[in-house]
């Protein structure tokens, strides 16, 4: 069995591609960036880089970001809880995890979105743990229910008792990210392994445009000191804190993210980086983000392309929709995302479950979206030849009563050639479906929440892993 086709999308010429990348390095070198951080100031102007005080701004050399680039891995190796190889960042290799740092969940009995509880976000970490189209897990959720100080490393410290998967996850405070490392060296069981089989990506997000505050450069260092894989996340909004065209708004993400890179490198070169973003275009009418306008997944499809010609991985915020309820538009928005991000080979694709431009997640539409990624991973798949002739069965008796249905290649093939979803996609007849009950989409997707919840388990931690978590979030809690 070989690969013959393997779709792609390009929606750049290398030449565009080149000239995007010299106008960010032209951009970082004239304008410069505002860093506030004082530590990745001293290193900066350390490294010799051009400081005003004043103005707390950076200007970057071309050679400072050539000799960053330099020492940026590939290609990046993320595991398990138990230390299995779950996501091989890099080259072609796409893998889908849930958007994450949702305020609100979409209630199924109410169908309106409330704040989440804890409960919430156990059911969440349980489902996205059933669910294998889901390479990662992530801190999906907040918890109303615990005060807000807390609620960064709190997400973290549900997520590693409840799940296996690793996590892709962030802080919003410049005393989470200590806690938030505790937590992964309890589990992994030394800062070293840590460092050999990381548990967790961090997300680290400058502020648009051209700005690191200081929460997030402390991160992204932080990150680099640790071994931790970091996720650049810049965030343009077109015509609003970025240029207003597709073009202006990719070489303003570029910057942004050449400059963390550079932030990042000169802490501790070598360490793990993925170029990423969820920049927006802005829709002028009603001052949103919507992230499933089709200009916004072309601006990620983009920069991917830019991120591959820098020789890093990838990530976008994609396969998410803005409808405020699990309907068409979050069907098609969804469905559109994926399959762009799949084509556009971006290897960390975060969104699905999500609504409402980011700040929702339904557990319902993640059960529905994991369909979505199946179906979308199968298609990046592509063609396979599974021999020298390729209509074997062609050259059979088939007026003799040779059937396609029984013949061997069709037992020993259909489940490798065709991607076969759960049962929340209805594929019966009309009949059987409305003998069945003749139910929505809604109502399966939430049947099959309820089963996969009911039935799936996973083993507990380790007591002396647990009682060592207990001990750093408790001691959070209290300090925080």
């Amino acid at each position: 069995m070989h690969k013959i086709t393997v779709p792609k999308l390009h929606l750049l010429s290398e030449p565009v591609v080149l000239k995007i990348i010299d106008e960010a390095r032209d951009v970082l070198q004239k304008v410069g960036v505002m860093v506030e951080n004082e530590e990745a100031l001293h290193l900066l102007s350390d490294h010799g880089l051009s400081v005003d005080r004043s103005k707390n701004t950076v200007r970057f050399s071309r050679d400072i970001i050539d000799t960053a680039l330099k020492t940026v891995p590939k290609g990046i190796e993320v595991f398990d809880r138990a230390g299995k190889l779950s996501m091989n960042v890099g080259g072609q290799n796409v893998y889908f995890n849930p958007g994450s740092a949702a305020l609100h969940l979409l209630d199924f009995h109410t169908n309106r979105s409330r704040k989440a509880t804890t409960k919430d976000v156990r059911n969440f970490i349980t489902l996205v743990d059933a669910l294998p189209n889901f390479a990662a897990q992530s801190t999906g959720l907040i918890a109303s229910d615990v005060p807000e100080t807390i609620s960064d490393r709190y997400r973290l410290y549900l997520a590693l008792q409840f799940g296996r998967k690793p996590v892709i996850t962030g802080t919003f405070s410049l005393d989470g990210f200590s806690a938030m490392k505790e937590m992964l060296v309890a589990v992994r069981g030394s800062e070293q392994a840590l460092r050999e089989r990381p548990l967790a990506i961090f997300d680290c997000c400058p502020s648009p445009p051209l700005k690191w505050s200081n929460l997030t450069c402390h991160d992204l260092m932080a990150c680099a000191e640790s071994g931790i894989p970091a996720e650049l996340v810049s965030m343009p909004l077109t015509g609003a804190t970025a240029p207003v065209t597709i073009l202006g708004a990719l070489v303003q993400l570029t910057a942004e993210n050449l400059s963390g890179v550079v932030i990042h490198q000169l802490t501790k070169p070598g360490a793990p980086i993925i170029f990423g973003g969820s920049p927006a275009a802005f829709d002028m009418r009603t001052g949103t983000t919507p992230m499933g306008a089709v200009e916004t997944m072309m601006i990620d499809s983009a920069y991917a392309q830019i991120g591959r010609q820098l020789g890093m991985p990838t990530h976008a915020y994609m396969a998410l929709s803005d409808a405020k309820m699990l309907d068409a538009q979050a069907g098609f928005e969804t469905g559109i995302g994926a399959a762009l991000a799949a084509l556009a080979g971006i290897n960390v694709v975060s969104g699905p479950g999500m609504l409402d431009f980011e700040s929702c997640q339904s557990l319902e539409k993640l059960v529905v979206d994991h369909e979505i990624c199946g179906q979308v991973l199968r298609l990046r798949s592509g063609i396979f030849a599974h021999g020298e002739i390729f209509a074997a069965d062609l050259y059979g008796d088939i007026y003799e009563g040779d059937f396609f249905l029984t013949s061997p290649n069709t037992l020993k093939l259909f489940r490798k050639e065709f991607y076969f979803p759960d049962p929340v996609i209805e594929r019966r007849n009309l009949q059987d479906w409305l003998i069945s009950g003749a139910d929505s989409l809604l109502h399966r997707a939430h049947k099959r929440v309820e089963n996969l919840l009911s039935s799936h388990k996973v083993e507990p931690l380790d007591s002396e892993v647990q009682n060592e978590l207990d001990r750093i979030m408790t001691l959070s809690a209290k300090t925080a």
